[in-house]
């Protein structure tokens, strides 16, 4: 029989809020974003008002180490389970405030009907509303007087029984007096147990991962400066997405403005980049593999638990070295120099948007190689040269795309054992030989998906290669993207609808070409005899339709470079399968130029 890891004690939610306030019991996520919409709130609290349970909440004391003087350290507990709920409670019942899915604080007030005992999310026909106690919050305060509460209420609504508003506002101060099941796992359980266990009893509400239980684990170590390090994770990230948050930090924040790592972000003020805007989880995931060279975050969360891997025991040295080289990853992650000249990289390879950067784990891996070129004291345009054919390798082949932790430990341990370029190179030319750009690319483009890797690769081709938009004599593929571009159907998708091909048919990204919004409205669904037809009147002194180019050679010279069979100007129009055969056979022979151009 299997022994359990686990008891089960309950504890009023009163106990639990003050555990919370005086940090016996560690809620890291509280610097987080709250991702609950308020109605979510209102039902919890109905819940609590009902007498229904709420679900437990798991917690986890932290493995006991060994401190330097050889005594037992015993650490606090991490609420693994029920931080959303238990920020709910606090933000409804303290009044505390919330920071929202937008980083912005906020206060979420749930309002209460005595009189109809009902819960709703305050609003402003609410506050006008006298029936209605426009913020619980009110009742929860320490000092809050029953009698008081219910003489101000009856002195708003004549007509309400006293008595009654009495027992009802006394019903709803108890439900602080609600337990709640603490699931507590056993102390003895290992890092992984705790992990696999952290995961999978989230899997049901959002999606949680290893990212987030060492998010856990940083947050709550205040020996080692994690709470610091945690802040400057999610800070970094939040600013790169909005820099105007950098007052809110400075005024909000005393402690971390005064901290060594707000003159570190405060470039982000002033950036507008948006190519690679990183969340905690790439953050912690390059400046891991890059420092430890190791790609399983688990591995993090057992390092700086102190975990010593080659005797199995916990130690605080462990977790001081761990703790120091982490913050040594996330410094050079969010070093100025750094993060400019990886998404110069990016751009360097016609990523110039990004909508265009897909696969943000071959980014990640992009970003984790040009750190450790640098350490390695590569010459820029050679680490530059290789990052670039590195991350259009790994995005072409999907190297990052199936386990990604996987992919990323045998590549880091490689480039350990046998230094960044070597094996770089080495993989590059494996994953890419000449019968990948004739067989294998062009049956990979038989997809209809926008987002796909090679139609992504097939655009920052044509950035890079300097070409012109679908029929535009000046305007490139750069402009477009960077401003306003139409997805023009070469073979309008109303006919083709009409002929009965469903929409992973018509919509093939080998139909697809950037064009000008005007000249795809003036092509409309023409059938491509008609509209090229008339393309060759135009070059050859008939009425000008389609774009400003009249000259047949610029013509032709456009047709290729938007990989559009050149003879279907002299109207040698194939039927709609051959031509994306050609076509996709097109576009891969320009997927490989750029990358030989990289």
């Amino acid at each position: 029989m299997a022994t359990q890891r686990y008891s089960v004690t309950p504890h009023p939610i009163e106990t639990l809020l003050t555990w919370v306030k005086s940090g016996e019991i560690a809620i890291p996520e509280i610097q987080r974003p709250f991702v609950w919409e308020a109605t979510k709130v209102r039902n919890l609290l109905d819940s609590l008002y009902q007498g229904y349970p709420v679900g437990y909440l798991i917690a986890w004391r932290n493995p006991t180490v060994k401190l330097k003087d050889g005594t037992p350290s015993v650490g606090k507990r991490i609420l693994i389970d029920g931080q959303q709920r238990v920020t709910a409670l606090m933000a409804a019942l303290l009044g505390r405030e919330v920071l929202t899915k937008d980083y912005e604080t906020a206060r979420i007030r749930i309002a209460f009907h005595p009189l109809e005992e009902r819960f709703e999310v305050a609003n402003p026909a609410i506050r006008k509303d006298v029936s209605w106690i426009e913020d619980v919050a009110e009742v929860f305060v320490p000092e809050a007087s029953l009698t008081e509460l219910t003489d101000t209420y009856s002195e708003k609504n004549p007509a309400a029984d006293r008595k009654r508003v009495s027992r009802v506002l006394e019903k709803l101060r108890k439900i602080t007096n609600n337990h709640v099941g603490v699931i507590e796992l056993a102390e003895e359980l290992d890092i992984e147990t705790v992990t696999e266990i952290f995961i999978r009893v989230n899997s049901a509400g959002a999606e949680l991962s290893q990212a987030d239980f060492a998010m856990s684990k940083i947050a709550v170590n205040e020996t080692y400066g994690g709470n610091l390090l945690r802040k400057a994770i999610d800070y970094f990230c939040h600013l790169a997405v909005a820099p105007e948050f950098l007052s809110r930090i400075e005024k909000n924040d005393r402690a971390f403005a005064a901290s060594e790592f707000l003159p570190q972000i405060r470039w982000l003020k002033d950036t507008n980049d948006g190519i690679y805007d990183p969340t905690y989880t790439d953050l912690l995931r390059v400046a891991f593999t890059s420092e430890f060279g190791r790609g399983r975050l688990q591995d993090l969360v057992a390092l700086l638990s102190g975990r010593n891997f080659e005797t199995k025991q916990f130690e605080e040295a462990v977790a001081e070295e761990s703790f120091g080289k982490l913050k040594k990853g996330i410094l050079a992650f969010i070093n100025k120099t750094h993060f400019d000249r990886i998404t110069m990289i990016l751009r360097s390879a016609g990523f110039v948007t990004n909508n265009l950067v897909g696969g943000r784990n071959a980014v990640n891996f992009a970003y984790i190689l040009y750190l450790r070129g640098r350490t390695e004291g590569m010459a820029a345009a050679d680490l530059e040269r290789l990052v670039r054919r590195w991350y259009a390798m790994s995005i072409l082949r999907g190297r990052y795309t199936g386990s990604p932790e996987t992919a990323f430990d045998l590549d880091i341990r490689q480039i350990e054992a046998r230094g960044p370029a070597n094996y770089a190179e080495s993989v590059i030319e494996n994953e890419l030989p000449d019968s990948f750009w004739i067989g294998m690319l062009p049956q990979l483009m038989d997809t209809s998906s926008g987002q796909s890797p090679y139609f992504l690769a097939y655009q920052a081709a044509q950035v890079k290669l300097g070409d012109k938009g679908f029929l535009s004599r000046d305007i490139t593929v750069r402009d477009l993207l960077m401003n306003r571009s139409d997805e023009h159907h070469v073979f309008p998708k109303k006919r083709l609808k009409a002929q009965g091909l469903s929409r992973g048919r018509y919509n093939q990204i080998a139909n697809l070409v950037l064009a000008q919004s005007e000249i795809n409205i003036a092509i409309g669904d023409k059938p491509p005899e008609k509209y090229f037809g008339e393309l060759a009147d135009q070059c050859n002194g008939g009425k000008q339709k389609y774009g400003g180019i009249t000259d047949i050679d610029e013509m032709r010279a456009n047709l290729r470079m938007n990989c559009v069979p050149e003879t279907m100007i002299d109207g040698d129009i194939p039927d709609y399968d051959a031509f994306l055969d050609e076509r996709r056979r097109l576009m891969s022979q320009k997927i490989k130029t750029w990358f030989e151009a990289l």
